[in-house]
């Protein structure tokens, strides 16, 4: 790619007027936490480079990154069933649930480094501990009587409990044992290190650092075109919401943060990576307790197995949060269907995403996956009383009069052209990236805000390679297991996870309830 710091480009006046372009190193689309954790990045591994960040809504970490909008709050694969699916042959593949906790403690890492240095002052504004449970019924005990088995060797997951005793399961869960019949199989895992991370108040620490440190961050503009300049770098074209004025970046690399939005924005650039990839949006609600006695009998993440065709994002859970320094109570989420890749979005997003190039891929997506739109159908066709019901699996004592319904974010999951030349349904993330290296976008949703630090590395490695072996030492220092395997390596995992709790003022979860 164009080196950031050395080519400027000739203004573009068939774009905007002269005035109205400005030049940067590094444009970041998109004011969520992929954005704030890049431009944190970059700005300890090269802080001489200029980074302009646009943002389409009035304020920061809106959208996906919100409290309210994700699905799920701090993923290490502790609770989250989807992560260790059974084989034909009855065993449990952890495989997944291994990487996802390595990328866990990636972030774990940084965030106590950032602690460390003064960059973030206060990590209980963004940082609980809680414990993490998975919670199954009937015929799914064997199930995870197995996953606990083989999940328990690993380093990474040691001091997991398992337990099919009701009077354990009351101690760490009595509103979900509450009212329970006693003759009904229950079983449970609990992880006592887990945590609860509210990703939309660290976006908003991690900015606000980052704009003290002379980032410009620019509210309001809505990104519409990416354009090659005469000289190869990228002319972002933005246009204030509120003005309609029309402004142009101009920067040797851009990153889409933007969540759904990175998709549109991808396709603008004509990259020919981005070729063929398709969004299937997927949207959200729960519901959410308003009585404070209630949300007083909880103080878990309690994630149960999601429903046969189900998105991974719609893994049922009962979940405790944080927001603005209150305890709250969450059940869902409930799945449903909107056209709209953002929660501000337009409902003309999704037919707006249709190219030539990917419509077979998402038609194959349409026929091959029956399961998934029957269970949307029957998602949205939900009534207040079926919402009800699947709360009560949960919490049987729940009156509906103590829930209100809330709508969540939008996620977009991937649509991509599989090796056997299909369209396929991805559920997970994935960086694409010019071959230059002068452009990323991030597309597809979970594990999400938990993995962004190692999706970051994967944006570093892809875009500036000629840097990495300089920036190594830096990145080892922010992050210590940087290019190392933590379940490999119990003794340094010891020392990290003890670090770690002591700086970000972890301590046990018995302590705070």
């Amino acid at each position: 790619m164009t080196d950031p710091g050395h080519a400027r480009p000739a203004v573009d006046p068939h774009v905007v007027p002269a005035p109205w372009v400005t030049t940067t190193d590094v444009v970041l689309v998109g004011g969520g936490i992929m954005s704030a954790t890049l431009g944190t990045l970059l700005s300890e591994l090269q802080p001489n480079w200029s980074i302009t960040v646009l943002e389409s809504l009035d304020s920061i970490a809106q959208e996906s990154s919100d409290a309210w909008n994700n699905a799920g709050t701090g993923h290490a694969a502790l609770c989250e069933l989807n992560y260790t699916p059974q084989r034909p042959d009855g065993s449990i593949d952890v495989s997944k649930a291994l990487q996802v906790n390595e990328w866990f403690q990636l972030s774990r890492q940084l965030w106590s480094s950032l602690v460390d240095s003064g960059r973030l002052a206060d990590p209980g504004q963004f940082l609980r501990p809680i414990p993490h449970l998975s919670l199954v019924f009937g015929d799914d005990v064997d199930y995870l009587r197995k996953r606990h088995e083989a999940l328990a060797p690993h380093p990474l997951f040691q001091g997991m409990e398992f337990s099919t005793d009701p009077s354990t399961l009351a101690d760490w869960m009595p509103l979900v044992m509450k009212g329970r019949d006693p003759g009904a199989p229950v079983a449970a895992t609990r992880a006592e290190g887990g945590t609860d991370v509210n990703f939309g108040q660290l976006t908003r620490l991690l900015f606000d650092e980052l704009t003290a440190r002379g980032t410009d961050l620019r509210l309001g503009q809505r990104v519409t075109e990416l354009r090659r300049l005469e000289n190869g770098n990228w002319g972002v074209l933005a246009e204030d919401t509120r003005t309609g004025r029309k402004t142009l970046v101009s920067a040797p690399f851009v990153f889409l943060g933007s969540g759904g939005g990175a998709l549109p924005l991808l396709q603008s650039s004509g990259i020919p990576e981005a070729r063929g990839f398709g969004g299937f949006p997927v949207s959200g609600q729960f519901l959410r307790c308003t009585d404070p006695a209630i949300i007083e009998q909880h103080h878990a993440k309690v994630y149960g197995k999601a429903a046969v065709g189900a998105p991974p994002m719609s893994v049922p859970h009962l979940d405790t949060r944080w927001v603005d320094g209150a305890p709250s109570l969450l059940f869902g989420p409930y799945a449903g269907f909107s056209p709209k890749f953002l929660k501000n979005g337009s409902i003309f997003d999704l037919p707006a995403s249709v190219r030539g190039n990917n419509l077979a891929p998402m038609l194959d997506v349409a026929r091959g996956n029956l399961d998934l739109i029957k269970y949307l159908v029957g998602e949205v066709a939900q009534t207040s009383s079926g919402r009800l019901g699947a709360l009560r699996e949960f919490v049987p004592t729940a009156q509906s009069g103590d829930w209100e319904l809330i709508t969540a974010g939008q996620r977009v999951q991937i649509i991509k052209k599989g090796a056997d030349g299909k369209g396929t349904l991805q559920f997970g993330t994935e960086v694409v990236s010019a071959a230059d290296g002068s452009i990323a976008a991030l597309l597809g949703a979970s594990p999400g805000a938990s993995s962004a630090v190692d999706i970051m590395f994967t944006v570093l490695r892809r875009c500036f390679p000629g840097r990495m072996d300089a920036w190594t030492s830096r990145l080892t220092e922010l992050v210590p297991s940087f290019g190392r395997t933590l379940d490999d390596d119990p003794k340094l995992l010891a020392e990290l996870t003890d670090w770690s709790d002591r700086t970000l003022q972890l301590r046990s979860a018995q302590t705070v309830a």
